[in-house]
């Protein structure tokens, strides 16, 4: 939220760190068989926490930069977005079970391994494009996941 290239990069190496750390759990979890749903959700609640406070740190870091005030309701916005979609999944995983929410993998990278290019995108000095980009595209799949939810309520898990 300080906006100074040093405390992005720094924010930047942490959110990569801790994106390691969640991967890591997880795979422990599979390769020891103790995955619970419980454990299950409780991650995509936090992985809803750090995704979004990454924007809205991001929008309050740059609202001195050339994007001005705008930045802070840009950030708000792609992060209030990211949350609701990943609690949209819960509710989807919570009603229809593990997994009915997720899609599919693309030559063994999820969806959601996209957010990588937000700590690479802030070490390569294009904070500005990312937050642009998101608060475009976050309400944007929010929209998406909305239809799938409510498609989902309806017929069954959605595949795309």
């Amino acid at each position: 939220m300080v906006g100074s290239n040093t405390w992005l990069n720094i924010g930047a190496g942490l959110f990569i760190f801790s994106m390691l750390l969640d991967r890591a759990d997880g795979d422990l979890a599979r390769i020891t068989e103790q995955m619970s749903f419980n454990g299950h959700k409780l991650d995509l609640i936090s992985d809803a926490s750090c995704n979004s406070l990454i924007f809205v740190g991001l929008g309050f870091g740059l609202a001195n930069s050339s994007l001005g005030m705008w930045a802070i309701p840009m950030g708000v916005i792609s992060g209030l977005a990211i949350a609701a979609i990943l609690l949209l999944v819960v509710q989807i995983e919570s009603t229809e079970g593990a997994g009915a929410a997720e899609l599919d993998s693309f030559a063994g990278f999820d969806p959601d391994d996209i957010i990588i290019l937000v700590p690479i995108a802030i070490l390569l000095g294009w904070s500005k494009y990312i937050l642009m980009a998101a608060a475009i595209g976050a309400p944007t799949f929010l929209l998406i996941f909305i239809y799938m939810f409510r498609h989902t309520l309806k017929f069954g898990k959605i595949n795309f």
